[in-house]
This record gives C-alpha cells, sequence and structure tokens, in this order.
C-alpha cells in the first residue's frame, strides 16, 4: 500500500491559494457569500453566491488582487472556536452557508478557523504559513455549480484556478492545457464524424455516425474475442426492468436520485425503470436453474446499455451521459475461487490497457464509510470482501491506496486510476466484490457436499463505458487512433480518373483481407485529398499513378511520417498486417 499523506505540501499550497482567492473576491465584490473552496487535481476552486454577475474578464482583476494579498505576506493562523462562539461568528459576517456546514459538524468535533489579515473562514485546514508563500497561480474559468450537488439548492458562481511550486511547473501546466483544448474530444469528434448530440434527441444522449459506430463495433470485437478466450458466456437483456427487481436489489432506494422516473402504462398493473445497473438481470439469469459448483464459476457478460438521469449541468460530451453502454460483466463464483478469479480480471484489465496503449495507472481500493449509512450488508459480508481484494492486490505485487468511501453501496471495489498522453487521470476499468446481491436474492449453488451454498458475485467492466473510453481514446491520441483502432485504415487516392479501376482492385484485395478501406476519387488536386487525409488522421494513404498501375503497386504515405515508398499489394498487405497485430 502507498504511504500518502493527504495533506502534502501541494495540498496546502492548493487549499491556501484557495483561500487567497476567496479573500480577493471578498475585497472587490463587498456581500459575497462565502460557500465551500477545496484543493482539487491540478489546482482548486471555490463557490460563491456574488451580488452580482462575474464575467470571465473579472477574473484579471481577481488574480491581481490576490497578487497583492499574497505580496502583504500576512500569516495564516488556525484560530478554534466553541460552537456558539462559532455560530456567532458566522451570523455576524452574514454567511449563510458556513452556518449550514457547522450545523453539519458532528458535536464532538473541534470548529475551526483560518485567519489571514482581516479575513476568516471556517476550515479544517491544512495551510501554508503565509499568504507570501503563493506565488505561482492563475485563475482559468467560472462555471455554475449546485449548493452541495442538490440542483434543487441555490446556483453558484464556482471560480477555478491552479497553483504550482515553481514558475516552470506552472507554464507546464498551462501548456499541457492548451494542448488538452487542441484534443477536446468534443471538437474531433465532430471533425471527425465520430458522434453528434441532438437537442431534439436529447441532452447526454450520444448519436454514432458510421465512423464512430465502427469504432464502437471494433473496442466491442476486441473485448468480445478476449472474453471469450478467458471462457466467459454472452447474454442480452431488455433495457427496462420491473421496479420490484430493482427494489429487491437495492437500487432503488440508494441510486434512485440517479434513475429516470418510473414508468406505468395505462392497462398495466406493473411500473417499471429504465435500467441504470445491468446486475439484477444478470442475477436473474443465474437463478433461472440450480446451479453446482461444478458450474461455477459462471461469467456471464454483456454489451449492456444503462440510462442515468445526471444533472445537465454535469453532462459532458462523451464523459458524462445519461444513456451508455458498459463491457459489463458478473462473475458468480465459489468462496474458494474468489481470490484467483479476481486477479484473472484485474490481468485482463490491465491487458486491456496494454492494447489500447495506456500504460501509466495507479490502482484506488473504495471501500466503506463506516459512518455512511448508504451501504447495505452485514460487517462481515463487507470485512469479508475488502480482505479478499486487498489480499488479491498483494499477490499480485500491486502499490494501491484506500478511498474511504469510495464503495458501491453493494461492495468495495478497485479501480484503475489511468494517465493519458497529457498526465491527466481518468477513472477508468473497474472491479467489485459483491457479497451482499447474492444474499437479497437468494442465490444458491450445490456445493460438493451435496449442500446449498452461497456464491459471491464479481462485477467488472474494463472499459468501464464505450462512451467514456472513447472520450479518453480520443484526447490521448489526439484522433490518429492506432491502426488496428482506426475507423478507416486506409484511404486508396487514385491520382486520375484513368487510375480508379486498378485503385478499386486494390480496395477489393485489402478489403478481403480484412482491412477498413476507402477511395477518394472526388474531383480535387491530389495535394488537397491528401491533406484531408491527414487531416482525418487516416493511418495509411495509398496512392495509385500510372507507374504504379504498370509495376502492379502502390506509393504508402504514413500519416504523420510521409512517404515510405511504392510496395507491390503483397507486400502492402503484409505491412498492414504487422500494424495491425503491433
Amino acid at each position: 500500500m502507498k504511504d500518502e499523506t493527504k495533506y502534502d505540501d501541494l495540498y496546502r499550497l492548493r487549499h491556501s491559494a484557495a483561500h487567497l482567492m476567496a479573500q480577493a473576491v471578498g475585497e472587490l465584490f463587498p456581500g459575497v457569500k462565502y460557500a465551500i473552496g477545496p484543493p482539487i487535481e491540478d489546482g482548486f476552486y471555490y463557490d460563491f453566491e456574488l451580488p452580482c454577475p462575474i464575467r470571465e474578464e473579472d477574473l484579471e482583476r481577481i488574480e491581481e488582487k490576490m497578487r497583492e494579498i499574497a505580496a502583504r505576506d500576512l500569516p495564516i493562523q488556525r484560530e478554534v472556536l466553541s460552537r456558539e462562539e462559532a455560530i456567532e461568528l458566522e451570523k455576524r459576517l452574514d454567511q449563510p452557508y458556513k452556518l449550514e456546514l457547522i450545523r453539519d459538524i458532528p458535536e464532538n468535533e473541534e470548529i475551526s478557523f483560518y485567519r489571514q489579515g482581516d479575513w476568516v473562514d471556517l476550515c479544517r485546514g491544512p495551510h501554508v504559513e503565509s499568504t507570501g508563500k503563493l506565488k505561482h497561480f492563475k485563475l482559468l474559468h467560472t462555471a455554475g455549480a449546485y449548493w452541495r450537488g442538490n440542483e434543487k439548492n441555490k446556483m453558484l458562481t464556482r471560480i477555478y484556478g491552479t497553483i504550482w511550486p515553481t514558475e516552470e511547473e506552472l507554464k507546464d501546466y498551462l501548456q499541457r492545457l492548451e494542448e488538452a483544448k487542441k484534443r477536446d474530444h468534443r471538437v474531433l469528434g465532430r471533425e471527425l464524424g465520430l458522434f453528434m448530440f441532438s437537442h431534439e434527441v436529447g441532452p447526454g444522449l450520444p448519436l454514432w455516425l458510421p465512423k464512430g459506430a465502427v469504432l464502437r463495433e471494433t473496442l466491442m470485437e476486441f473485448m468480445k474475442a478476449e472474453q471469450t478466450r478467458r471462457g466467459y458466456l454472452p447474454v442480452v437483456t431488455p433495457h427496462i426492468g420491473n421496479a420490484r427487481l430493482y427494489e429487491r436489489s437495492g437500487h432503488l432506494q440508494t441510486y434512485h436520485s440517479k434513475m429516470f422516473p418510473l414508468m406505468r402504462g395505462e392497462e398495466e398493473d406493473e411500473t417499471y425503470v429504465l435500467k441504470p445497473m445491468n446486475c439484477p438481470h444478470h442475477i436473474m439469469i443465474y437463478a433461472s436453474e440450480l446451479r453446482s459448483y461444478r458450474d461455477l464459476p459462471l461469467r456471464l457478460a454483456e454489451f449492456g446499455t444503462v440510462y442515468r438521469y445526471e444533472q445537465s449541468g454535469e453532462l459532458t460530451g462523451l464523459l458524462r451521459v445519461r444513456g451508455f453502454t458498459q463491457d459489463d460483466s458478473h462473475l458468480f463464483v465459489t468462496p474458494e475461487q474468489l481470490k484467483e478469479e479476481f486477479k484473472g480480471v484485474v490481468d485482463l484489465m490491465l491487458y486491456t490497457l496494454r492494447r489500447l496503449g495506456l500504460e501509466e495507472y495507479r490502482v484506488r481500493i473504495g471501500v466503506r464509510d463506516p459512518k455512511d449509512d448508504k451501504y447495505i450488508g452485514s460487517d462481515e459480508n463487507w470485512e469479508a470482501a475488502q480482505r479478499a481484494i486487498i489480499e488479491a492486490v498483494q499477490d499480485l505485487g500491486m502499490d494501491y491506496e484506500i478511498a474511504e468511501g469510495d464503495a458501491a453501496f453493494y461492495g468495495p471495489k478497485l479501480d484503475l486510476m489511468v494517465r493519458d498522453a497529457l498526465r491527466r487521470e481518468w477513472q477508468m476499468g473497474t472491479v467489485q466484490v459483491d457479497y451482499n446481491l447474492p444474499e437479497r436474492f437468494e442465490l444458491e449453488y450445490v456445493g460438493e457436499d451435496g449442500q446449498r451454498h452461497r456464491p459471491i458475485m464479481i462485477h467488472r467492466a474494463p472499459f468501464g463505458s464505450l462512451e467514456r473510453m472513447v472520450g479518453l481514446l480520443l484526447e490521448h491520441y489526439a484522433g490518429a487512433f492506432p491502426f488496428w483502432l482506426a475507423p478507416q485504415q486506409v484511404t486508396i487516392i487514385p491520382i486520375a480518373d484513368r487510375h480508379l479501376e486498378y485503385a478499386q482492385r486494390v480496395r477489393a484485395y485489402l478489403q478481403e483481407a480484412g482491412f477498413r478501406v476507402e477511395i477518394d476519387s472526388r474531383n480535387e488536386k491530389m495535394g488537397k485529398r491528401i491533406r484531408d487525409a491527414e487531416v482525418q488522421k487516416v493511418p495509411i494513404m495509398l496512392i495509385c499513378g500510372d507507374r504504379d498501375v504498370a509495376a502492379q503497386t502502390v506509393s504508402i504515405r504514413k500519416h504523420g511520417e510521409g512517404d515510405l515508398g511504392a510496395r507491390s499489394i503483397e507486400a502492402t498487405i503484409a505491412y498492414l498486417k504487422e500494424l495491425q497485430e503491433s
């Protein structure tokens, strides 16, 4: 397990920068109401209720005021107040959000404030010693944010910023942000003709265009082939289910805020839900017959589409949608099989990341928060499930971090946190151990002793979802996918109309060999057609001219590398197969 403290130097720096920004906003906008301002990955933010709308151009004024306060080198001092003193202070300062936070602090916890000059804020800390330590920062953008993430609450103004220990690190980060804008999967998806969104269809519901559909199918075929090799069995389940099924699973009680409204037909006595998860459907398949220990492990796999009612303000291209397809699977195992099956799932997840060119990751184990009442099942089941995950990861020799409160409501989980080409982190691939749903559904198998026993479930999704995975890969590769994954692998460009028939024969040979090939025979100059193929990030271009027809060759151009020379059709197919397998 990694020995990392949450409150490292960078955490303190960013936490303090959030306070610095809040003080600056208060001096520039008298009457501001403060909400929360935590450090986050690569920066910080603070939520405000402002007396007037804030514009992006106001960020420069706030940033300048922050530099002025930093130059004062104000000591940042911790103060502990009694509950009565804290309430009195926030009432005097007219800070209703802070009063609400104070009411939520347990009676036995200290209530601490941090003061810098005349400005004071309710905060657990920790912070740097003085505002003079805060030097290399930049405010980035604003956004709307509901108080406490609840759309029934007031919409606040959130200001994001970043801060780094050195000027060089700040410049490097800002350059990466600029590069990220160029790689925005929403822009690339439109430019490359992969997917679209329509207000008429509804927000958060992507429409896959032909090239995007090919990309999806390629990913699905890869995973299906690998799952078959590893003993998974395909199943298909409907997009809706009886509400009673989801009441029994616990989703209706613990996950209702993320579910679409219940449906009931005029002549129906039953209520239905758009499924937010595939698990209850797979459980019903398991329960359709009495299983023997000889049938286990039973690995059921489905590319199942699910629906979750995400808030409209949180929808982000393919990364946060309302309808998405999971590479979902549920393994039903005996206690003796649990650890090895779990390790087999982790092996599949790591193999998937390697094949996709995502080599850098960290392991996060989500366990329950014992103070939270959202979790179902007994303490014994939770302890057994958490112990199984930790022991399996230790057997694999992997470093890991524990994230308390990050478990699913029915069981602990392991997430792979993947870094992309810009060193941004994505949560991709998850596997969960579940003692509780088999118990709720009274699942059984007949053991070697002839007695009935309870199986254990493993939930897993190496991609997470096809939508999120495509979004990640688009930004990771800036749209220039590896050859095996590219929706269009080859463009054939005949120089003149007289070369079109030969180009069509070449295409037939390549398609028969299994490649995705198009011919660009538009009435455009060859240079423009080459440039267009480069813009579309097609991996390989094959140019056909008089010499190629005579010699039965094609001239190969590779995206980003240029001319590779002429080769025979047989040699070209061999070269493409090498690319496909690499």
